[in-house]
C-alpha cells in the first residue's frame, strides 16, 4: 500500500507542460466569460456565507482570514520564469484552504485576483470569473483534497499541510 502511494505521489509530481495562468483581458469572448462568471459565482457567494458564519462564531478569525489574503496576494506576486519563456507562481490557496476550508479561500482567492488585476494587471476584469474559477475554486479543492487524502493515508499533520501548501 505504502509503496502504491508513493508511485502514484511520484506520478502526480513529474513535471508535465502546463500552460495556465492569469487569462489575460480581452483573451476570452463574451459568452465565455460570461459563462465562466456564472460558474464561479456559487462559490464565491457561498463561501462569503462561510466567511460571515466563521467570523460571526470566531471574530478572531478576522485577523487571520486577512493575514491568509495578504499571503496570497504576495506568494502569487511573485514570478518564476519557466522554460517555455512564460513565468508561473505559487498561488497561496492551500494554505488558507486547510486552515478555513476550501469555500472560505473563494472569496480570500476571489479578492486576491480582483486586486492583482486592478494593481499588477495580471488577468482581467473581464476574465476573472475564468481565473476565480482556475485559482479560487480549483486550487482550494484540490489543496484540500490533497490535505484530507494525505491524513486518511495516516500522515503526519505537518506533512499532509506541507503536501496541500
Amino acid at each position: 500500500m505504502f509503496l502504491r502511494s508513493l508511485l502514484l505521489l511520484f506520478i502526480l509530481l513529474l513535471p508535465r507542460p502546463v500552460y495556465a495562468m492569469h487569462i489575460m483581458e480581452g483573451f476570452l469572448p463574451l459568452g465565455w466569460a460570461v459563462f465562466w462568471t456564472v460558474v464561479s459565482l456559487p462559490f464565491v457567494v457561498c463561501g462569503v456565507w462561510s466567511v460571515s458564519r466563521k467570523v460571526a462564531q470566531h471574530p478572531e478569525l478576522k485577523m487571520l482570514l486577512a493575514v491568509s489574503g495578504a499571503f496570497a496576494f504576495v506568494l502569487s506576486a511573485l514570478k518564476i520564469p519557466s522554460v517555455t519563456g512564460s513565468s508561473s507562481h505559487p498561488t497561496g490557496v492551500g494554505l488558507g484552504a486547510v486552515l478555513f476550508g476550501p469555500l472560505a479561500m473563494s472569496v480570500i482567492g476571489s479578492i486576491v485576483l480582483f486586486f492583482q488585476a486592478i494593481l499588477l494587471a495580471h488577468g482581467g476584469l473581464t476574465t476573472l470569473g475564468a481565473n476565480i474559477f482556475a485559482m479560487a475554486v480549483v486550487g482550494p479543492y484540490a489543496a484540500y483534497a490533497v490535505y484530507r487524502l494525505s491524513l486518511r493515508l495516516r500522515a503526519s499533520n505537518g506533512l499532509a499541510v506541507f503536501l496541500a501548501a
